[in-house]
């Protein structure tokens, strides 16, 4: 969780342009909404972009997989 900050256009966070070039979504480079999710790995790379909607559950196996490596 971060303070509230953009994520999109000229004034968007360094973190989410980062993680946003890294791994596009439907929109390209944009976040469309405030519940799109990014799963960073153990040495800081970003392993995984979930749409809005995706729920905890059906993040599950990509979280577990994350950790065992």
């Amino acid at each position: 969780m971060f303070e509230k900050v953009e994520v999109n256009g000229t004034t968007a966070h360094p973190v989410f342009r980062y993680l946003k070039n890294e791994l596009p979504g439907l929109l390209g480079g944009r976040i469309k909404w405030n519940f799109t999710k990014f799963l960073i790995g153990r040495n800081g790379e970003p392993l995984k972009r979930f749409a809005p909607p995706t729920t905890p559950e059906k993040m599950e196996a990509t979280i577990l997989a994350a950790l065992e490596t």
